[in-house]
């Protein structure tokens, strides 16, 4: 008779984007994986096959979350531009508050495995191409309301935009803590919308 599972699985891909978004994939030991998920190694290997699996499942939950958020955002927003500029300063407040200077984590992943792993390529470019899709989206629709400058076209600014996100995303993980370097950041970027 098979055991029934005795943890959520959503909680434990939860606890493996933590270690893996600290640690990175190669600096994540499967010694680690257990110990943070608190999962003994056969239930982890049993739920979620080897640690390649485990990651790849990890990236994609925290893909789904945070285009399903930006989407909320700007489903919610009565000003697309202003919710652009918060998000940016959430990146900037986040980026000088962590003491581990995360980053994101898919940033993280692009930088460390998209050029060795095609599969985790795959799972960047198709992130970069949604992300870039929603603030596209946004961008329009400020245009359209009048709450950006329609001096540029909504899908150069979109990539614009994201470029600049992951590029805020990189320098925290790089361990940049001047608040002035962010703040010449988005006074350049949000001078040109």
């Amino acid at each position: 008779m098979a055991r029934t599972k005795e943890f959520n699985e959503d909680q434990a891909l939860d606890k493996a984007i933590e270690i893996f978004w600290h640690k990175g994939y190669n600096g994540t030991s499967a010694q680690d994986l257990v110990t943070h998920l608190g999962l003994s190694r056969s239930s982890l290997y049993d739920t979620f096959g080897d640690k390649q699996k485990l990651f790849v499942k990890s990236l994609k939950r925290y893909q789904l979350q945070n285009q399903e958020n930006l989407i909320e955002l700007f489903e919610k927003s009565e000003n697309i531009r202003t919710t652009i500029t918060e998000i940016f300063k959430q990146a900037v407040l986040e980026s000088l508050q962590d003491r581990i200077t995360k980053g994101c984590f898919m940033v993280n992943s692009a930088v460390e495995l998209a050029m060795h792993d095609p599969e985790i390529g795959k799972i960047v470019h198709d992130n970069q191409k949604a992300v870039e899709d929603i603030f596209c989206n946004a961008v329009e629709k400020g245009q359209k309301s009048g709450q950006i400058s329609d001096k540029q076209e909504a899908r150069s600014l979109a990539r614009f935009i994201f470029n600049n996100y992951s590029g805020i995303r990189v320098l925290a993980r790089a361990g940049e803590k001047d608040k002035k370097v962010y703040d010449d950041i988005l006074k350049a970027i949000f001078s040109l919308f």
